[in-house]
């Protein structure tokens, strides 16, 4: 549960009387669930019920391996050191961006192991890679 959810709920749950019993506390957090999920219209999602937000998302699904793989677009943030994190099979890579670009908003567009790195405010290609996928660092390239 998400910060706001748990103060929606503690709210809720004050005001009901109290739970005799644990099963009679599971039946309010199965009302609370249902009603938050199904029937409260939030503002986050333009107002509809997250179930049907949900309902309409595209699930994800395994990798066949007979199709070409799919473009990945990440939104993520280079950190003080200069580096930015990014998971291939399981293994996490750190990708040498230079202390520059520190604390800069990135997008990320990933095709397998080709990677490229954009600052999305000025459109500027900060990095363009191919992941080594044997290394867990893949430093700057020498200039």
């Amino acid at each position: 549960m998400k910060p706001g959810e748990v103060q929606t709920l503690k709210r809720r749950l004050r005001a009901q009387p109290p739970a005799r019993d644990l099963a009679q506390l599971q039946a309010q957090l199965d009302d609370f669930t249902r009603t938050y999920n199904h029937h409260r219209p939030h503002r986050s999602l333009a107002r509809a019920v997250p179930a049907a937000v949900y309902t309409r998302l595209p699930k994800a699904q395994p990798h066949t391996g007979d199709t070409p793989s799919p473009w990945r677009i990440r939104h993520d943030r280079i950190d003080t050191t200069g580096t930015v994190t990014i998971r291939h099979n399981g293994r996490l890579h750190h990708i040498g961006v230079g202390r520059r670009h520190a604390h800069t908003p990135i997008l990320m567009i990933v095709n397998d192991l080709d990677i490229r790195i954009i600052n999305p405010t000025t459109g500027q290609l900060i990095r363009q890679l191919t992941l080594n996928p044997d290394r867990d660092y893949q430093p700057q390239p020498r200039t």
